[in-house]
């Protein structure tokens, strides 16, 4: 292999991940040293701050004590430098989340401050706010990889120890990331849920009164849940999609490393594609909604431009092959978010089906919902159908890893929607506990509802992804699988995964409960530490009457440590899930490397199917009842609303808690099958 070729083509890729995290603290140092507003907007911060990092520090110090256990066992069982990437993918995807939700609930704030100027600077504040998270996750992302890929080539043996040692940072980033997808989801629901029971339903309060007990930690939820977990996710479906595109590219031309460097450099030249959209919409003067998008089709269409000559330098004679893919990649980015925004934006059939079936009573909403994630789960798998067949057609595996690597190479931007919808709902909140003026509120009323829909698309384009990633990593098992077995013995026959063999069969049933498995344990967490927080805001509205008429305070830090130890006690059963049900089957007798094969499709094509169906039913809910408040249907206090608030709240854990913890999950699985392969196999 050329190493001086290999070298400088990710030397490059590298200093465009710096690029990505200097810009990313010139944003923060901008939204930090905007005003701020009045002292009781400060104070009202302060307390939501002080609850997320309280939560955050105690779920750091509970996942860091099962971190060093797995630690101590990849290092006993798979050797120094793979317990060292394991650590690297953990500590990255820890620190994602946690810069995410800290410049969070530091925009929050400022937003609400900029909304009474008007709805462009506050667009601003929250954007850039959540473009700081984006921008980090990516250049986190780069350097963590492309680093530690470069480190362990030269200094371990071989090539082969080097790629095992990557799959050990893809592990960390992926289990560190079901942890925070699950503590975060359950948390932000549990408190959600709580609060709208008592508050909205029982007492007739409106959204973030401050007069119900479990507000707080409502607003906490936003950014322990939306934004530490969704940074935490992202980075390892970036993380984990790097790392598969080098094990493809590794295993399929191993002399070749043009093809190991590609996916760094797409990755890294995203980077500037995202900038320039970012830029975009700081100087834009669209309306918000579409000045969002405008900025992420034009970062699409830039790095498309890009991807060309990157293509035409590495690959001179086969150059096409390899930039169709890349420019798949960009059209499922779009197509994932077309699609979304049709089942979750208000204006369009499925939402205001659920609204008008709202009018009928709670039963009739709820089967609308169901009904609408079903439906929405049929485009998004044709579209990955085509990418994927399209893209092998132009390279083969190595396309398929092209095409998901260009999809996640947006990811700078399209986390920045992301993060933006639980900023702009913070400015809501503070914006009514604060007693600001109606327009204000309306301001930031409109913000959150573009934030809502941000939240529901970004969703689908990481399902997409992580499924068109996990594809990857199957394959990557199959080669895996295969090599070690010609390395035990040079006549060994390759593996068939025929689905007429039981064996395999067997696999895929037991891959395709584990999904329903996950939703179940996590659907349970939240209703149990949310029946706790409606007991408790019960408790006190009781005991203190004078809470609802403004002569007496909510004790929030009560349900603030409600939920906080609830969601560290109950995220960690569903986390270990997926490892267990690996190790499992692949130690139990007759079952073994085909039963595993088997687990691994299962999990990926009804983990698919749910993660879709359940994130857009969310969605969907939730803008139904936000569609209802804006008037129609009654508006708020009519027997609809009363339905769509039952909607919703059975909506909220669809689609914050278990839904995008789907995502993590699935690659958790793929890659302690690739792991565990020496020690089963």
């Amino acid at each position: 292999m050329d190493t001086f070729l290999l070298t400088n083509g990710i030397h490059a890729a590298l200093a465009l991940g710096a690029l990505a995290i200097v810009t990313a603290i010139i944003l923060a140092i901008k939204v930090s040293s905007a005003d701020s507003g009045t002292d009781l907007m400060r104070e009202i911060a302060s307390a939501i701050q002080e609850g997320a990092k309280a939560y955050l520090a105690r779920q750091i110090k509970t996942i860091s004590l099962i971190a060093v256990v797995l630690f101590v066992l990849i290092w006993i069982f798979k050797g120094q430098a793979t317990a060292i990437g394991f650590l690297i993918g953990a500590v990255c995807s820890l620190l994602a989340g946690f810069v995410g939700m800290r410049i969070a609930v530091v925009a929050n704030v400022r937003t609400t401050q900029a909304a009474t100027k008007g709805a462009q600077p506050a667009l601003r504040i929250a954007f850039n706010g959540g473009a700081v998270t984006g921008l980090l996750v990516v250049g986190l992302a780069l350097l963590s990889v492309g680093g530690f890929y470069l480190a362990a080539n030269a200094i371990l043996p071989t090539h082969k120890e080097a790629l095992d040692a990557l799959v050990g940072l893809a592990l960390g980033g992926s289990l560190i990331s079901v942890f925070a997808r699950l503590g975060g989801g359950i948390y932000t629901k549990a408190a959600d849920v709580g609060a709208d029971l008592v508050g909205k339903i029982e007492q007739n309060l409106d959204e973030d009164d401050p007069r119900n007990p479990a507000t707080i930690a409502d607003n906490v939820g936003d950014n322990v849940g939306d934004c530490a977990g969704m940074a935490a996710d992202v980075f390892e479906t970036y993380a984990v999609s790097l790392v598969g595109s080098i094990l493809v590219a590794a295993l399929g031309f191993p002399d070749q490393p043009q093809y190991i460097i590609f996916p760094f450099l797409i990755s890294g030249l995203a980077v500037i594609a995202s900038i320039i959209g970012i830029l975009f919409i700081n100087l834009g003067t669209l309306k918000p909604s579409s000045a969002l998008m405008t900025g992420v089709a034009l970062s699409a269409i830039i790095a498309g431009i890009l991807f060309l000559p990157l293509a035409h330098t590495l690959f001179p004679g086969e150059w096409r092959s390899v930039y169709a893919p890349t420019l798949i990649g960009l059209a499922m980015t779009f197509i994932t978010v077309i699609i979304t925004n049709y089942y979750t934006a208000t204006d369009f059939a499925p939402v205001r089906k659920i609204a008008k079936a709202s009018e009928t009573g709670h039963a009739t909403n709820i089967i609308a919902g169901l009904a609408v994630g079903l439906h929405a789960t049929l485009l998004p798998v044709f579209f990955i159908g085509l990418a994927i067949l399209g893209s092998y057609h132009f390279h083969g595996l190595y396309g398929v890893a092209i095409a998901v690597v260009s999809m996640l190479s947006l990811s700078g931007i399209i986390i920045s929607l992301d993060a933006f919808g639980p900023i702009t709902d913070n400015a809501g909140g503070l914006a009514v506990m604060a007693k600001l003026p109606k327009e204000v509120r309306k301001i930031t009323d409109e913000l959150d509802a573009i934030g809502n829909t941000m939240k529901a698309v970004t969703k689908g384009y990481a399902i997409a992804s992580a499924g068109l990633a996990a594809l990857v990593l199957f394959t990557s098992y199959v080669h895996e699988l295969q090599a070690h077995r010609l390395l035990q013995d040079p006549h060994a026959l390759p593996i068939v995964f025929s689905l007429e063999d039981p064996i395999i069969l067997i696999g895929l049933f037991i891959g395709g409960v584990l999904p329903f498995l996950f939703v179940a344990h996590t659907m349970d967490s939240v209703g149990k530490a949310a029946g706790a927080v409606v007991l408790e805001v019960r408790r006190q509205l009781k005991a203190h009457p004078g809470i609802l008429t403004h002569t007496e305070k909510p004790e929030y830090g009560t349900c603030v440590d409600i939920v906080t130890k609830a969601a560290l006690r109950e995220m960690i059963f569903p986390a270990l899930l997926p490892v267990i049900a690996v190790l499992i089957v692949a130690a139990t007798p007759h079952l073994g490397a085909k039963a595993l094969g088997g687990v691994l499709v299962g999990t990926i094509i009804t983990g698919l199917f749910v993660a879709i169906s359940l994130t857009s039913s969310g969605g969907a809910w939730d803008n139904a009842k936000k569609f209802i408040e804006e008037g129609n249907y009654g508006g708020k206090g009519s027997v609809a609303h009363a339905a769509a608030v039952t909607g919703d709240t059975v909506g909220d854990p669809y689609k914050d808690t278990s839904g995008p913890a789907i995502n993590p999950m699935i690659k958790v699985v793929n890659v302690v099958g690739i792991l565990i392969i020496p020690l089963f196999f």
